[in-house]
């Protein structure tokens, strides 16, 4: 059990893991700790534009349950059974107001009241009239003011229904029967709804929040990173190595540059996935509704409501929507993941091979027992997070568009998941950002390399030799390179032997290892021309 704020709406005096108590709190023969205040959450809520489209905000002002000392928060992520919920909560906290039990909660309520108010704007629905500003207004109040409070009652009533959405819809009805002009419409609440219409609507919403406020934010920071990198040391010579082998020298900003476009290719996929909604009831065809009003058209209003919610609309279904646009976001996303392990592990191979220093902070341990090293731990723990994501988002995606005929339930659970692969994701992102912050290039040691490889001058010289229709270049410069050191002189003098044209000799004398990068610089300080991010 993870001691956060669904763990303390669910427990009870028969819960018997670590003494948790129905008030919430963490108790021993010695002690008593309230871990209420764990998950602070920031407040999220819809406004309305001009043109009545719905654009979700995340404030900046938080919910705070209680107060906490530091000792309380400490102690409560000790009990967390997942590293996400204790240790990293400081790194993915500004995921939980969309992908928590709370995000999932607030969306249902906020998808229950658009689809009344969207009743009443529907002429044929006499029985919900159009509402008055002031009926209009308190129903908008109950989302803008979602509380912790109110998510706790909800999960109250779920004790007494034993089911998620209904406690919803018999919540929406307590907070609204003082009201004198909504009191007569209660039952218009969940109108013609089966539960995954309103589900599958909240998880759409929870990733559109999730995916704009702080997923792509953060991948458009680090490819940001990596590109600055690149220009930054667009002219830095490096030796290459394919097949761990030295190879045509690169820049080193050439190579970060590749990884920045890889990367913003896959962001660009990502954010143009269409995140999909259904609202045709329970397998799909709108009988309940076509059973209760026959002269509307049902289809054209589900696309209107599901598209006003920010949405793209899914007209073929079954009782759920079939999560196909899920498995291709989720996909999309673990193949930004595998391009960010090659940088990982690049960076990692980089900094053994000397290349890169990483700067230090006073007091910062290296190794518990060799006080010399300074471990590439951010990569490393970038490179782990993105294999546990990736693991998950991989299941995500070839599990939910299986559902056994018109829907199975094995999706549900499953899709309570999301927020620990996208969780996972986000601490990568962060780690490798903040690695990046410590690299400091070490450019003698580069140079060390370079100076020690005058072999990989061959390429240029039999290249030039073909040009000019010299016999047999490659296997001339095969037996002046292979298993032999080469140093400058003896590549200067088979260079002064050849038969070339003067000026052409004249160039390949000039070249060096640390010159011979052909447009590598050029590709690095162009970077930003190739990058898709978000503005």
């Amino acid at each position: 059990m993870e001691l956060n704020f669904s763990s303390m709406a669910l427990a009870n005096s028969k819960t018997p893991c670590f003494g948790l108590t129905p008030t919430g709190t963490f108790s021993n023969s010695s002690k008593s700790l309230s871990f209420a205040s764990h998950h602070p959450l920031p407040r999220v809520s819809f406004s309305v534009s001009s043109t009545d489209s719905l654009k979700l905000m995340t404030s900046r002002k938080v919910m705070a349950i209680a107060a906490a000392s530091s000792r309380d928060l400490e102690m409560s992520n000790l009990t967390a059974l997942s590293p996400l919920d204790g240790r990293y909560w400081g790194k993915v906290k500004e995921l939980a107001s969309s992908m928590s039990e709370f995000g999932l909660i607030y969306f249902r309520v906020l998808v229950e009241i658009k689809w009344l108010l969207k009743l009443s704007k529907i002429p044929q629905v006499t029985e919900v009239p159009s509402f008055t500003k002031d009926a209009e207004v308190y129903l908008q109040g109950i989302i803008d003011g979602f509380s912790i409070e109110d998510a706790l009652e909800v999960k109250k009533i779920e004790r007494v229904t034993n089911h998620d959405v209904k406690a919803v819809e018999y919540f929406l009805k307590q907070k609204c029967e003082s009201h004198p002009e909504i009191v007569k419409v209660l039952e218009f609440f969940h109108f013609a709804c089966t539960s995954e219409d309103i589900n599958n609507l909240s998880h759409g919403l929870m990733l559109q929040e999730a995916l704009t406020s702080v997923i792509l934010p953060t991948m458009d920071e680090l490819i940001k990173s990596i590109s600055l990198m690149a220009k930054e040391f667009a002219y830095v010579p490096m030796l290459s190595r394919t097949h761990g082998q030295p190879a045509s020298p690169t820049t080193l900003g050439k190579e970060m540059a590749i990884f920045a476009v890889r990367l913003s290719e896959e962001r660009r996929c990502l954010s143009e996935t269409k995140i999909k909604g259904k609202f045709a009831g329970a397998v799909g065809n709108y009988n309940a509704h076509i059973s209760a009003y026959s002269n509307i058209d049902w289809p054209h209003v589900a696309e209107e409501f599901v598209t006003s919610l920010g949405l793209a609309f899914n007209p073929y279904v079954t009782q759920i929507e079939p999560h196909d646009y899920m498995a291709r976001l989720f996909n999309t996303i673990s193949q930004f993941n595998n391009i960010l392990i090659d940088f990982d592990r690049d960076i990692w191979s980089y900094i053994s091979l000397g290349y890169f220093k990483q700067i230090t902070k006073a007091g910062e341990i290296g190794s518990s027992t060799m006080p010399h090293k300074v471990n590439p731990i951010d990569f490393e723990n970038s490179e782990g997070n993105l294999g546990k994501a990736n693991a998950e988002l991989t299941f995500l995606s070839m599990k939910l568009p299986i559902s056994r005929m018109q829907r199975d339930l094995t999706d549900s659970t499953v899709l309570r998941n999301m927020g620990g692969a996208l969780g996972h994701s986000l601490l990568a992102y962060k780690s490798a950002i903040q690695g990046i912050g410590k690299l400091q290039v070490n450019e003698a040691r580069l140079n060390e390399d370079l100076d020690q490889t005058w072999e990989v001058l061959a390429e240029p010289i039999q290249t030039v030799m073909r040009r000019y229709g010299v016999p047999e270049p490659y296997e001339k410069l095969k037996e002046l390179t292979r298993g032999r050191a080469v140093n400058e002189e003896s590549i200067r003098e088979f260079i002064k032997g050849l038969d070339l044209p003067e000026d052409a000799k004249s160039q390949l004398l000039k070249l060096t290892p640390h010159t011979y990068v052909g447009a590598a610089a050029a590709l690095a300080l162009a970077v930003d021309e190739a990058l898709h991010l978000g503005h």
